[in-house]
């Protein structure tokens, strides 16, 4: 029997290990949000950031709640007929990443939970944190 990774969520897998992230300069940040007719748009429900070397990590929560973590290009939006459609843009002063723009990453730790895996992912640059973890199903985004 095959041990299970300890930020393995039972079913979206392990991901990346973000450790890849340290000594990256973030250059940009896209997100998709979720828009239903005139109401404010929610979320976001995912975000790229984009490194200086034009890799782009795609963050966002999984089925069973994890923190997906992974090297995904960005999507193009799509409408979803009655629900509205995402829509997929620059997020650059939408989110708290807005704040570390050309900033190098030092560091990244993960939290985890024994029965989803990987639950939260803290980004810290010379200019602060980033916390992006998931709330009741939905990615959240803090400073700190």
């Amino acid at each position: 029997m095959e041990s299970k990774r300890w930020n393995e969520c039972p079913l979206h897998g392990a991901g990346m290990l973000p450790d890849y992230l340290v000594g990256r300069r973030l250059k940009r940040v896209l997100a998709s949000w979720h828009l239903y007719g005139t109401e404010p748009r929610s979320g976001p429900l995912d975000v790229w950031l984009i490194d200086g070397e034009e890799t782009a990590t795609h963050v966002t929560t999984g089925s069973e709640w994890c923190l997906i973590v992974q090297t995904w290009l960005p999507f193009e939006g799509y409408a979803m007929a009655e629900p509205g459609r995402i829509q997929v843009a620059p997020a650059d002063g939408e989110t708290p990443f807005a704040d570390h723009l050309g900033a190098t990453v030092l560091a990244v730790r993960e939290e985890t939970d024994p029965d989803l895996g990987r639950i939260a992912l803290e980004i810290t640059f010379g200019s602060g944190r980033v916390r992006c973890d998931t709330w009741s199903g939905d990615l959240r985004l803090s400073s700190e």
